[in-house]
């Protein structure tokens, strides 16, 4: 579950971290409250969406009079911006953030993850802030400093003493950087954060270090801890099919193809839809419905996929292990049945009562003209699938 900048920002200034002050608003018609109480000549109005990119989509503006501050607000609320993080589709922009401005010397990087590879909370930081640091770890990859928190003792200070120099800070402000990075790791562990990251952290020209912006994505899977944090999600800006697949318990991502899938296991998902794209297709989304799901659930998950207008096919591929192939081949003609699918839906089974399933699968087309295409191949059914999907847009 990923944090609006401004909420991120008010979880770092529970913990002490100075941010730049700031004022929310839904409404152009505030603007004028904003700057006045913030003060100054000049403020920077920031779209609040879940997606990085925003300066370059026209998300983040500087503006120099109440006026501009206005007009700029009155264009971004109620839009979608689209940035390169979630095109095509962009996200709704419901607030806008009002900020001070400051005078600013340097823009730096830093984030802390969890590096899954080393098994380890790392940290990443650059002395290129506010470039996308994906491009930076591409084509300047000696730009980007790391280090590994050892899981029993802790952040260490000689660690962000170590990215401090890196990073070219002297004097107080390696202290100030030490004691910032030590006050995140506290935060990232206090919030089950799964990304905390700072893009770009700021020194002033008076020597000050502060983020100037913040991203927080909270584990899911520890939601049930952070209840405050649960509570002020945003749900406009979650995909609606994968808001209701959550409710559902149903593991589902949106992506941009024309073939829906359905699959269990998440290994399985990947090489399936490895297996259409070499097929010549593209898949709309991965959803695994997981190895203990029911006819409910296959239903659910079918109507989910469905939901997506570009999806002119579905390719279901299951190994019953703990699932059984009948109970899967139930549930799709029960949706197919249900939602009244005009699609053709490719159904590959494997494992436990597969037999039964594929006859079920077959008595359904037979005597209810459904639009299931059967097959024992996974290969053979990527293909269909994709042949099918042309076919029909």
């Amino acid at each position: 579950m990923n944090l609006h900048e401004y909420q991120a920002k008010a979880v770092l200034r529970e913990y002490g971290i100075v941010t730049p002050r700031g004022v929310v608003i839904t409404s152009a018609a505030e603007c004028a409250q904003a700057a006045a109480d913030l003060g100054g000549e000049a403020w920077v109005a920031k779209a609040q969406i879940h997606a990085g990119g925003r300066g370059k989509a026209g998300g983040v503006k500087l503006c120099r009079s109440v006026e501009d501050l206005a007009a700029i607000a009155g264009v971004l609320l109620g839009s979608r911006l689209t940035t390169y993080q979630n095109a095509p589709d962009g996200q709704p922009v419901s607030q806008v953030l009002i900020e001070e401005t400051l005078p600013i010397a340097r823009e730096l990087y830093l984030s802390i993850t969890v590096d899954r590879g080393a098994e380890k909370i790392g940290l990443v930081a650059s002395t290129a802030g506010g470039m996308e640091i994906e491009e930076v770890a591409r084509n300047e990859p000696e730009k980007i400093l790391k280090e590994w928190v050892n899981p029993i003792t802790g952040l260490m200070d000689y660690q962000g003493r170590d990215l401090a120099f890196g990073l070219g800070l002297a004097g107080e402000q390696v202290g100030a950087f030490v004691k910032l990075v030590k006050t995140l790791y506290r935060v990232f562990l206090d919030k089950d954060l799964a990304l905390l990251e700072i893009n770009p952290l700021i020194v002033t020209t008076d020597g000050r270090i502060l983020p100037l912006d913040c991203k927080m994505g909270v584990e899911d899977n520890a939601l049930y801890r952070q209840k405050a944090l649960a509570a002020i999600a945003d749900e406009t800006q979650i995909d609606t099919k994968e808001a209701l697949a959550h409710a559902h318990d149903v593991n589902y991502i949106a992506l941009n193809g024309n073939i829906g899938c359905m699959v269990n296991g998440a290994g399985l998902a990947m090489a399936t839809m490895d297996l259409i794209k070499l097929s010549g297709g593209m898949p709309a989304n991965f959803l695994d419905v997981g190895g203990g799901a029911t006819a409910a659930t296959v239903s659910q998950a079918f109507k989910i996929i469905l939901a997506d207008p570009n999806v002119k096919a579905v390719l279901i591929n299951i190994f019953g292990g703990i699932m059984r192939c009948d109970i899967i081949a139930q549930g799709v003609i029960d949706a197919v049945k249900d939602v009244g699918v005009a699609i053709p839906v490719v159904v590959r089974l494997e494992g436990t009562n597969v037999d039964l399933g594929r006859k079920m699968l077959a008595d359904a087309v037979a005597e209810l003209g459904l639009p299931i295409i059967a097959s024992n191949d996974l290969n053979e059914a990527a293909r269909q699938a994709v042949a099918a999907a042309g076919a029909a847009a």
